[in-house]
């Protein structure tokens, strides 16, 4: 495994030690909405920021370095990040001041490749397996894309470089902040074991949580089991933890990626009932999905509420609109008003969900189901 040290054009980069692999960057800003207000307000410099309401039912969207230190995490309760960083400065988030820094990263990423895949405002994959520019290794390229952002932005970014998607978005998070990490061919492997599966896309808390119960804590534990038992364990699931315990992923980067829907669903450590504690944590949910919308600049016209109760059997209910959902107001709106016509409920729910579909660009979306991640937000 390589690290920040390994910045030097002179060094085999990913994908050129074996024929038709690809040469993969994930770039990941740092702490990008805090880091945005710390720019542009220079009080904030160095202090402990988060971005979003520090009201009883407010949400950390997202939080400086600074924050971290004291356990303060995005998606938190603003009420909880207070308790644990009581001089925690909040500020109201700005959009507009986000997707002004994110258009001009953007266009850093397309002097360099044409195959870039927004995740979010902040985050994307970059295929440089055609090297345009004559530069030699993709290490190099992703050495420019940061400071070539450091210096039109004034913004950090940390990178991953790798052979494909899964590792190199892992390699991104290894090193940060303001860092980069570099897994060659033949190191794929090596690397994913020694990490714990937490640390997978697609792993919540609660897999996490039935992962060690079965005796899987790292990648090498995954990799020591095979594919019949994941699949018993983990369902469809299962396939993809097996490809990923050996570092294997084939997806491509997709420029003109058309995203099914945006959503999160939220499992509760105690089962709930009464309608005031169904409505708080609906204002919840809200709060997180409508800030990962508005990251992803999403559009869409479908809202489906879903359910699963203590039983473990599941309810849902969507309702679709002749034009896209407006803004946050008209999306709580419509969220609150699903819920409220199936109150009082029959039994204690222990997962509720919310879920943006029939999304602009999507002309296939009516026939599909959607496609809600688990939230991370105890």
């Amino acid at each position: 495994m390589a690290d920040e040290g390994d910045q030097n054009g002179g060094q085999a980069d990913a994908g050129e030690e074996e024929g038709g692999l690809r040469k993969i960057i994930h770039v990941d800003m740092d702490a990008f909405f805090a880091s945005v207000e710390q720019r542009d307000n220079p009080e904030l410099r160095g202090k402990p920021v988060a971005v979003g309401g520090s009201g009883g039912r407010g949400v950390v969207a997202a939080a400086s370095y600074e924050a971290r230190k004291f356990g303060v995490r995005s998606a938190m309760p603003s009420v909880t990040a207070k308790r644990l960083c009581p001089d925690l400065i909040f500020v109201r988030h700005r959009f507009d001041a986000y997707k002004e820094a994110s258009a001009k990263i953007r266009e850093i990423f397309r002097y360099f490749t044409p195959h870039v895949e927004p995740l979010s405002l902040d985050e994307a994959y970059l295929d440089v397996t055609d090297d345009i520019h004559g530069i030699g290794s993709a290490t190099r390229i992703a050495q420019l894309i940061r400071e070539r952002i450091k210096q039109q932005t004034g913004l950090t970014a940390s990178a991953g470089v790798s052979y494909n998607k899964f590792i190199a978005k892992l390699a991104s998070d290894q090193n940060k902040p303001d860092g980069m990490c570099v897994i060659k061919p033949g190191e794929g492997a090596q690397f994913v074991a020694s990490l714990p599966v937490r640390r997978f896309h697609g792993v919540g808390p609660k897999g996490a949580e039935k992962m060690a119960k079965l005796g899987i804590e790292t990648g090498a534990d995954l990799a020591a089991k095979d594919v019949e038992f994941l699949r018993a364990n983990f369902g469809s699931m299962g396939d993809y933890l097996y490809r990923a315990a050996r570092g294997i992923d084939l997806r491509p980067v997709r420029a003109n990626r058309i995203r099914k829907s945006l959503g999160g669903e939220r499992t509760y450590s105690e089962d709930i009932s009464s309608g005031a504690a169904l409505r708080e944590a609906m204002d919840n949910i809200i709060d997180i999905v409508w800030e990962r919308i508005e990251r992803a600049e999403a559009k869409g016209r479908t809202v489906t509420l879903k359910l699963k109760y203590t039983d473990f059997t599941t309810l849902t209910r969507a309702k679709s609109l002749a034009g896209n959902v407006a803004d946050k107001m008209e999306f709580a709106r419509i969220g609150h008003e699903l819920l409220e016509e199936l109150l009082p409920l029959p039994l204690p729910i222990r997962l509720m969900g919310l879920t943006l579909s029939n999304l602009e660009g999507d002309k296939n979306s009516e026939e599909r189901k959607p496609d809600t991640a688990q939230l991370s937000l105890l």
